[in-house]
């Protein structure tokens, strides 16, 4: 059998654990950890800056002798970047978002010109706008990458959010740009079009247009085309695998990485140097024990968002990340939230605005409910927190 020599880094214990609905406890989260790191991936990914629980565990997990797979993916700010280094952390993956949709919605002083406000990538947008917000968020790029590796002395690696819908020649100028800082650029199809026979020419054409790049994956499951895509990428010359173990994560869930282990052992006679494969099912088993499924792809229940980040976006572009027209966005609230959550909730669905200082008073209050009671809450029991004074 011919061994292959590609890593894996496992996103359960973040990505897996935005799923709407999901919440490990402290216990849960330790031990999967640790079952994770004897399969003999590469990496196992959390988020220590999302609140003091998590930062909590990345240090119990530095002390449990796991420090050379732990990695951070971290916002791109310097203070993130410190938080990350302060916990202990070693590697960090530090995402941005590159196409034009996210971009634009994230550009605060794009945003802030009265000609744009309220506007979206589908209206009328100068060419010159675009190119403005490309060069700005390259510049920001650069600069939080350089600071991480020689400042902070971190080892690097970028995750292109939402790639498969950035402009290719952006694409290129960006993977250029970044390359000098970091060990591994990594492809996001965060929603996007891709298909496997897209997938299999976009890298290949990455890899004929680029030099002395390592090229990763992480592809999300929307339209039950994440592991095709997937193996098909590989096949193509990437050479490093995100995902989550049973494919649990935000919206349809993210590629499962036992299905790409042994989708590329039995399919194509392939074994990735170092992988115990007799500790995989070990990982899913205590997952199915948990209840824990990935919602279905194209399903209602793939609709549910409880990340803020993603939240935010939704709230000014309902396709930022949400690929279906017919989606029915639901918002729910736990540690993953932020003050956008609370935004969606009373300005969107509810037409009573309240100040800002209060949604990020109701982030706090929640992020804290939901690790004492180990649970998310519906946008029904938000307002009856709110209704009952536990925000004031």
């Amino acid at each position: 059998m011919e061994t292959l020599l590609i890593k894996i880094y496992d996103q359960t214990l973040r990505d897996g654990e935005q799923q709407a609905g999901i919440f490990f406890s402290y216990k849960i989260e330790q031990e999967l950890a640790h079952l994770i790191a004897k399969t003999g991936i590469n990496g196992v990914c959390m988020m220590p800056c999302v609140c003091e629980e998590e930062a909590d565990m990345a240090k119990t997990l530095l002390s449990e002798d796991l420090e050379n797979l732990l990695i951070a993916d971290t916002l791109m700010n310097k203070q993130s970047i410190d938080f990350a280094k302060d916990c202990g952390i070693r590697r960090i993956v530090l995402f941005n978002a590159l196409s034009d949709r996210l971009l634009f919605l994230r550009d605060s002083h794009i945003r802030s010109l009265e000609e744009f406000k309220g506007k979206t990538i589908d209206d009328p947008i100068p060419s010159y706008i675009i190119n403005r917000i490309r060069q700005n968020a390259i510049d920001l790029i650069v600069e939080n990458l350089r600071y991480a590796t020689t400042v902070a002395g971190l080892k690097v690696d970028f995750a292109a959010e939402d790639a498969s819908r950035a402009d290719f020649d952006f694409l290129l100028q960006s993977i250029r740009s970044f390359s000098p800082y970091i060990e591994n650029f990594i492809l996001c199809y965060t929603v996007g079009i891709l298909t496997p026979e897209k997938s299999y020419i976009w890298v290949n054409d990455l890899l004929q247009s680029t030099k002395g790049v390592s090229f990763g994956l992480h592809y999300h499951n929307d339209m039950g085309m994440a592991l095709e895509n997937t193996l098909q990428s590989l096949m193509a010359g990437a050479t490093l695998v995100s995902g989550t173990f049973t494919g649990i994560g935000e919206r349809a869930g993210n590629v499962s990485i036992e299905q790409v282990l042994n989708g590329l052992r039995v399919r194509f006679g392939i074994e990735v140097n170092g992988i115990n494969y007799d500790a995989i099912a070990t990982v899913t088993n205590y997952i199915e024990q948990l209840g824990i499924r990935p919602a279905a792809p194209y399903s209602q229940a793939a609709q549910r968002h409880e990340s803020g980040i993603h939240v935010n976006s939704l709230f000014s572009d309902p396709y930022s990340y949400a690929v279906f027209p017919h989606a029915i966005i639901e918002v729910i609230f736990g540690k993953w939230s932020g003050a956008s959550n609370f935004q969606y909730l009373f300005e969107k669905q509810l037409q009573k605005p309240l100040p800002r200082s209060q949604y990020e008073k109701m982030r706090s209050v929640i992020k804290s409910l939901a690790n004492e009671q180990e649970r998310y809450f519906t946008a029904n029991e938000v307002l009856e927190l709110w209704q009952s004074g536990v925000f004031e």
